[in-house]
């Protein structure tokens, strides 16, 4: 296996040189000595130790990141988002999948922290978050929380405009001349459920309606719970003539369960729905539904994460990113064929 003095032997310089190449700085190399470094480096195949390398930098140039479930599409296309703005910046992310979990969860921000992550980005389960007081006492290390609300001391927030995504999809319902609005949520006492809720309830209100006599379910964030719900829900006389739902996932499975009653969408009973999942446009008719910004709420993550890292006196921040609503069949929108994006 080549050695760091092999690459200095070959290019016909120092091994300080090398390092500095390796690492970019602390002082700069000539760039003709700079490529004979890096031609050296290629021809004998020479890997840098990174075990020795982060104890020498204190950085081993990875951070981690838990979510609640990484089948769902939702922290699947944010955890690519994330990955990939990480990568370009050379640091690998580790993933851990709580899969709605509290030991589960502990365990994995237990285990990237004792992989010297240098830094960590927690999507929070809806549970008891019995790591937060050990996390919080234990280490001094970078953390960010997403999509979801937690009090986490030291902790910056990236979210999304729930409420005024919420607000809009309803209100966007109520244009269409739609009476009765419910609403198919996710759990209870989840932030981003709260304030989904909170947006749809505000929504009815200025339109003079009371949200105390509209349909409202809770159930977590699935196409099968979604089923479920709507099956319940859309089987009532007198069932909602729209449905405001609180995830992608959620309103593919209502999608269906009206098909099965004899529904149809958006006619008998128009969907919008919430964070705009590549699967939404695929539906028939496609989804209308609020745009979560991926690439905004990914790549602020990572940027404040870096920056953190970079300067450890950095102080937190609550970052809120507007949604987008996409308008599309299941609404009474025009039902475009084929994919937009």
């Amino acid at each position: 296996m080549a050695t760091r003095r092999d690459v200095a032997r070959l290019a016909g310089t120092s091994e300080a040189l090398v390092s500095y190449v390796l690492n970019n700085g602390p002082r700069k190399v000539a760039p003709a000595t700079r490529e004979r470094i890096l031609a050296a480096i290629d021809e004998l195949g020479y890997r840098p130790n990174a075990v020795a390398r982060s104890l020498k930098t204190s950085r081993t140039m990875t951070f981690g990141l838990v979510v609640p479930d990484n089948s769902n599409p939702f922290f699947a296309e944010l955890a690519r988002v994330i990955e990939d703005v990480g990568f370009a910046s050379g640091y690998t992310m580790l993933l851990g999948n709580a899969m709605g979990d509290d030991a589960r969860e502990a365990t994995y921000i237990r285990t990237l922290l004792d992989r010297q992550v240098d830094g960590l980005i927690v999507v929070p389960i809806h549970g008891p978050h019995s790591w937060v007081a050990e996390l919080s006492e234990q280490t001094t290390v970078p953390r960010l929380v997403l999509d979801r609300e937690l009090e986490l001391p030291g902790a910056t927030q990236v979210l999304t405009d729930n409420e005024g995504g919420a607000y809009q999809a309803t209100s966007h319902l109520l244009a269409h001349g739609r009476q009765r609005i419910g609403c198919i949520a996710g759990l209870e006492g989840v932030h981003p459920t709260v304030d989904r809720v909170a947006g749809w309830r505000r929504a009815l209100v200025e339109a003079g309606r009371d949200p105390k006599s509209a349909s409202l379910t809770h159930v977590p964030f699935g196409r099968a719970d979604g089923y479920r719900a709507g099956r319940r829900m859309l089987a009532e006389a007198g069932h909602p003539d729209a449905l405001f739902v609180a995830s992608d996932e959620q309103a593919i499975g209502v999608l269906r369960a009206a098909a099965e009653l004899g529904l149809r969408v958006p006619d008998d009973v128009a969907v919008c729905a919430f964070d705009g999942i590549d699967g939404s446009e695929y539906t028939v008719p496609a989804l209308t539904t609020m745009q979560q910004p991926f690439d905004e709420l990914g790549r602020s993550a990572v940027e404040w994460l870096l920056a953190k890292i970079a300067d450890p006196t950095l102080p937190v921040r609550r970052i809120t990113h507007p949604t987008t609503l996409i308008a599309r069949g299941s609404c009474g929108c025009p039902d475009l064929a084929g994919a937009t994006r």
